[in-house]
């Protein structure tokens, strides 16, 4: 096992977010590397079921981190590292409800971190996302490149990129800025406002067709949880990660047409595609992310393709379908970035799943 790795037996660690997709992958993930692991999330965009309780290593609170009470009285366990991935998800959210994208994202952020500097924390590790570089032309994204926001999600987003840096360089805290690009995989629940493959996969169980906006040309570069799991751990565990940006990506560009085609003949879904309108805030044609300076720095590579992690995710859906379906509805249109609006069809109860 990496030495990243072996650090972590013996480490309490604070994770918010904690019952969302990457949240609960991360929390068992280092559960199992022997860290005594404070799990936070208010469930407000999570199912309860998918919360990582029942683990040993693990304390499951349900609390906002907005609540400075509560909050305090947890960071006096003495976290060493802290994951910041509670946010308020995402582009279309935020433009709905943009005061509270500002409060969870902006002052949520802003309050871990002076808590960290508080309770001198080791190593802070704020999970970003690709959707700062907004519409930037360069087919290629890294590090480098010039902010072009379209949301008030990306804005808040990058504002927390800002604080981190502010934390980094007045106060010396070991503050890390990791952008996300199009995570999936096993705890990602279907929902409104939520990520394009597991609303697709839900669709596609249901032998519906899988609706795409703009031309379907549009690419995006999508990462497997584990592999995400994987570079955060790492990210976290390396001294000269401290004050750097990083991309934790695959470096492949994948078509939306060919995921939603892709969905299909996994799920054996024979109700094609269709097309709808493209959203204002959602014209980004290109994204593909570089890990170049992760794979440098923290010696991260991603390991899951696409077919591969597709089909451990729609292997999750079986194994969960029970609660997915008393939890959610379907799905009227997908996008080709990342969050999708639900309404229940009139015989949502009697649709059952294709394997």
């Amino acid at each position: 096992m990496d030495r990243c790795y072996t650090i972590f037996n013996g480490r309490t660690v604070l994770v918010t977010g904690a019952s969302g997709a990457i949240g609960s992958n991360l929390t068992r993930r280092l559960a199992e590397l022997g860290s005594e692991v404070i799990a936070i999330d208010d469930l407000s965009a999570s199912e309860p079921w998918n919360a990582p309780t029942g683990t040993a290593g693990i304390r499951f609170v349900r609390s906002d981190i907005l609540n400075e009470t509560e909050m305090v009285a947890l960071f006096e366990s003495g976290p060493q590292t802290v994951f910041h991935l509670a946010a308020f998800f995402a582009n279309q959210n935020s433009i709905d409800f943009p005061e509270r994208d500002l409060m969870v994202n902006g002052m949520g952020t802003l309050r871990m971190l002076e808590l960290s500097r508080r309770f001198n924390v080791q190593r802070f590790v704020y999970a970003s996302s690709s959707s700062v570089y907004g519409d930037s032309a360069r087919r290629i994204l890294d590090e480098r490149d010039p902010w072009h926001l379209t949301s008030p999600y990306q804005i808040t987003k990058r504002l927390g990129e800002d604080y981190c840096n502010f934390f980094f360089e007045y106060y010396g805290l070991g503050a890390v800025k990791v952008r996300l690009f199009n995570s999936y995989g096993p705890g990602d629940s279907p929902g409104k406002y939520r990520s394009v493959i597991p609303n697709l996969i839900y669709l596609a169980l249901r032998n519906q067709p899988l609706p795409i906006t703009g031309t379907g040309k549009e690419t995006r570069d999508f990462t497997f949880v584990d592999d995400i799991v994987d570079g955060l751990i790492r990210i976290a565990a390396f001294d000269s990660a401290s004050g750097r940006d990083f991309d934790i990506c695959t470096g492949v560009e994948t078509e939306i047409k060919e995921l939603a085609e892709m969905i299909n003949q996994l799920t054996g879904n024979s109700s094609g595609i269709c097309y709808t309108k493209q959203r204002k805030w959602d014209a980004q044609k290109r994204r593909k992310g570089s890990f170049d300076l992760a794979r440098e720095l923290v010696g991260y590579v991603p390991r899951v393709n696409l077919q591969s992690g597709l089909k451990r995710t729609i292997e999750w859906f079986s194994a969960n379908w029970s609660e997915i379906e008393h939890t959610q509805t379907s799905v009227t249109h997908a996008p080709e970035n990342e969050h999708d609006v639900f309404v229940r069809p009139a015989n949502a109860n009697r649709i059952q799943p294709k394997w």
